[in-house]
Protein backbone atom coordinates (compact mmCIF):
# COMPACT_ATOMS: atom_id res chain seq x y z
CA UNK A 1 0.00 0.00 0.00
CA UNK A 2 1.43 3.77 -1.32
CA UNK A 3 0.90 6.58 0.92
CA UNK A 4 0.75 10.00 -0.36
CA UNK A 5 0.39 13.46 1.19
CA UNK A 6 -0.99 16.22 -0.15
CA UNK A 7 0.80 19.90 0.70
CA UNK A 8 -0.87 23.00 -1.62
CA UNK A 9 -2.45 20.65 -4.53
CA UNK A 10 0.87 19.22 -4.95
CA UNK A 11 1.65 15.20 -4.42
CA UNK A 12 4.21 14.60 -2.15
CA UNK A 13 6.31 11.74 -2.74
CA UNK A 14 4.87 8.36 -1.29
CA UNK A 15 5.53 7.37 1.91
CA UNK A 16 7.55 4.62 3.39
CA UNK A 17 5.07 2.67 4.58
CA UNK A 18 7.62 0.04 7.32
CA UNK A 19 8.80 3.66 8.61
CA UNK A 20 4.74 5.38 9.08
CA UNK A 21 3.76 1.78 10.62
CA UNK A 22 6.38 1.87 13.30
CA UNK A 23 5.67 5.84 13.57
CA UNK A 24 2.47 4.90 14.41
CA UNK A 25 3.25 1.98 16.61
CA UNK A 26 4.98 4.49 18.88
CA UNK A 27 2.07 6.89 18.90
CA UNK A 28 -0.30 4.34 19.93
CA UNK A 29 2.30 3.19 23.04
CA UNK A 30 2.86 6.56 24.08
CA UNK A 31 -0.87 7.38 24.06
CA UNK A 32 -1.79 3.88 25.67
CA UNK A 33 0.86 5.36 28.62
CA UNK A 34 -0.93 8.71 28.67
CA UNK A 35 -4.19 6.46 29.17
CA UNK A 36 -2.76 4.70 31.73
CA UNK A 37 -1.44 7.15 33.57
CA UNK A 38 -4.98 9.24 33.40
CA UNK A 39 -6.27 5.93 35.29
CA UNK A 40 -8.67 5.68 32.48
CA UNK A 41 -7.52 1.23 32.55
CA UNK A 42 -9.00 0.97 36.18
CA UNK A 43 -12.13 -0.71 36.44
CA UNK A 44 -14.95 0.95 38.08
CA UNK A 45 -15.43 -0.10 41.49
CA UNK A 46 -18.94 -1.08 41.47
CA UNK A 47 -18.23 -3.45 38.40
CA UNK A 48 -16.58 -6.77 40.36
CA UNK A 49 -14.73 -8.05 37.66
CA UNK A 50 -11.92 -9.58 39.93
CA UNK A 51 -8.47 -10.26 39.19
CA UNK A 52 -8.92 -10.92 36.01
CA UNK A 53 -10.36 -7.60 35.03
CA UNK A 54 -7.32 -6.36 36.33
CA UNK A 55 -5.07 -8.66 34.42
CA UNK A 56 -6.69 -7.89 31.16
CA UNK A 57 -7.23 -3.91 31.83
CA UNK A 58 -4.20 -3.25 30.11
CA UNK A 59 -5.01 -4.69 26.73
CA UNK A 60 -8.14 -2.81 26.57
CA UNK A 61 -5.93 0.41 26.86
CA UNK A 62 -4.24 -0.50 24.48
CA UNK A 63 -7.13 -0.94 22.09
CA UNK A 64 -8.27 2.29 22.99
CA UNK A 65 -4.88 3.40 22.06
CA UNK A 66 -4.86 1.80 18.48
CA UNK A 67 -8.23 2.88 17.91
CA UNK A 68 -6.85 6.76 18.20
CA UNK A 69 -4.14 6.23 16.06
CA UNK A 70 -5.94 4.34 13.64
CA UNK A 71 -8.50 7.38 13.40
CA UNK A 72 -6.04 9.63 13.19
CA UNK A 73 -4.37 9.76 16.29
CA UNK A 74 -3.33 13.10 18.07
CA UNK A 75 -0.44 13.76 15.17
CA UNK A 76 2.36 12.13 16.87
CA UNK A 77 3.05 9.68 14.47
CA UNK A 78 3.59 12.67 11.76
CA UNK A 79 6.21 14.06 13.83
CA UNK A 80 7.65 10.55 14.25
CA UNK A 81 7.60 9.71 10.59
CA UNK A 82 9.29 13.37 9.90
CA UNK A 83 12.29 13.13 12.35
CA UNK A 84 13.12 9.62 11.19
CA UNK A 85 13.08 10.47 7.31
CA UNK A 86 15.21 13.34 7.95
CA UNK A 87 17.68 11.32 10.38
CA UNK A 88 17.81 8.88 7.21
CA UNK A 89 18.72 11.82 5.05
CA UNK A 90 21.10 13.09 7.39
CA UNK A 91 23.39 9.88 7.38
Amino acid sequence: MEVTATVQGTKAPPKDPALLSLANKLEAQFLAEMLKASGISKPPEGFGGGAGEDQFSSFLTQEYAAATVNAGGIGLSEAIYDALIKKDQTQ
